[in-house]
């Protein structure tokens, strides 16, 4: 028998969810197939089967949580022996404990929990599910989530759920029969939610109106991708004073390149789609080179500027999952044709739901690009902890005037989001305005990169 592990999916991840398996209990299964697809917070991965044979056992249904290093199915490869999946942990229950006073507004320490009689879990003695942030709260706070009643879809433990435990082990809502997905008007109202202090002077939380008392509406669970996506956001938001240096590049000769050389490669079979992004990543490789201080992470713990001399410089990709920020790794050892072949391959892995985690990982600046959908100009968020994104927007005709004169000419927006921590304005116009020139003289760019 063989006991198959939840493998490493990454830096810094410690659980997944179970999106689908791929064959049943008693299923037969050869090495390599795929197995099972297991969502992060960072990125969905289908697992391969490491051992012919048959399943004998798994753990977990779709929605449920397997944590890195668990031992979630047992394969019988022909290997003898016999193994079984682990029975979850019990804790031994904590005697009660009295009431603790109110804590003052001023004090910091967190309130001791509760715990309730019984630890929450399934028949099949399943662990209760829960997201990995919610589970990352309850290690964090000294919680056994398996104590904590779940009030959410199908049991599921929420944040709520885990902060009202702590406050005293009462669940913040008591209706189960809830809809998973989607709630009638005329559904029961929802009872309030103690809404967590922020901690910021003059911001106050207050808890959504009940809508569905307004009209129909339809509930989803916010978590994988797009609440990563939403941490990531409000991180980068509330911690980085954000500043914004716009301009516009004549990409009239860029341009021309650009499509004789797609021309060229659809001529001679070689398969290469030159789009903008690859010039922009080349010329914000050299840019960085002069400018390091937007190739950079700020440590405001150790009061450190870490400098990274090495380019890896994620593009923002639309997928049905959510955005994703693909990277390309070592853009300063590749060619343009190259950087393509590759954005390429990550784009589409990413909208088929099938990128690798590290596929995802250590960027050092980020560009989005709305231009294929439209847009004159935007203002992108940081891809914390990075401290840089450049934005570009939609290729457009417009008059300028050159040599005195009027003249019809290919402009592209830019903006560049910077951290004001580590730099300043007059530096990101500097940058800006030199990798403009680069990308106006298309011959300076390949001779400069």
């Amino acid at each position: 028998m063989f006991e198959f592990k939840l493998p490493d999916l990454g830096e810094g991840i410690q659980e997944g969810e179970i999106l689908k398996w791929y064959v049943d209990k008693g299923g037969e299964i050869t090495e390599d197939e795929p197995l099972v697809d297991v969502e992060t917070d960072k990125a969905a991965v289908t697992i391969p089967s490491p051992r012919s044979g048959k399943i004998v056992d798994r753990k977990g249904e779709v929605g449920d949580m397997v944590n890195v290093g668990e031992v979630f199915v047992i394969i019988d490869d022909g290997s003898g022996g016999e193994a079984s999946l682990p029975a979850p942990e019990k804790k031994e229950e904590a005697p009660k404990q009295e009431a603790a006073p109110k804590k003052q507004e001023a004090s910091v320490s967190k309130p001791a929990p509760k715990p309730v009689a019984k630890a929450v879990e399934h028949a099949d003695g399943r662990p209760v599910p829960a997201a990995p942030a919610t589970r990352r709260l309850a290690r964090e706070m000294g919680i056994d989530i398996n104590q904590v009643p779940g009030t959410g879809p199908g049991g599921r433990v929420t944040t709520e759920d885990v902060q009202a435990f702590a406050d005293g082990g009462a669940p913040v809502a008591t209706s189960d029969t809830a809809p998973a997905a989607s709630q009638a008007s005329k559904a029961a109202p929802r009872e309030a939610v103690e809404i967590p202090k922020s901690g910021i002077p003059l911001l106050e939380l207050e808890d959504l109106p009940d809508f569905s008392q307004q009209g129909p509406v339809e509930i989803e669970q916010f978590r994988s991708i797009r609440r990563k996506v939403a941490k990531k956001m409000v991180t980068s938001m509330v911690v980085v004073p954000h500043v914004a240096h716009m301009d516009e590049a004549d990409v009239t000769e860029l341009e021309k390149l650009r499509i004789a050389e797609k021309k060229a490669a659809e001529q001679d079979g070689s398969g290469v789609r030159l789009t903008l992004l690859p010039f922009m990543m080349k010329a914000l490789t050299a840019m960085l080179r002069k400018y390091p201080q937007f190739n950079a992470s700020l440590d405001p713990f150790r009061e450190e500027i870490i400098y990274k001399k090495f380019y890896n410089i994620g593009f923002a990709a639309d997928t049905p999952r959510g955005l994703m920020v693909p990277v390309v790794k070592d853009t300063n050892n590749k060619s343009i044709v190259e950087i393509s072949q590759e954005i390429i391959e990550l784009a589409t892995r990413a909208r088929e739901g099938n990128i690798e985690p590290q596929d995802i990982q250590h960027g050092t600046i980020s560009i989005t690009n709305v231009g294929p959908i439209g847009g004159t100009g935007l203002i992108p968020t940081i891809n914390y902890p990075e401290v840089a994104i450049l934005g570009m927007g939609r290729v457009q005709e417009k008059p300028v005037v050159r040599d005195g004169e009027i003249v019809i000419r290919k402009m592209l927006p830019l903006t560049l989001a910077f951290d004001h921590r580590i730099a300043d304005g007059a530096q990101a116009a500097y940058m800006v305005t030199e990798l403009i020139k680069m990308l106006e003289n298309p011959t300076k760019l390949l001779l400069s990169v």
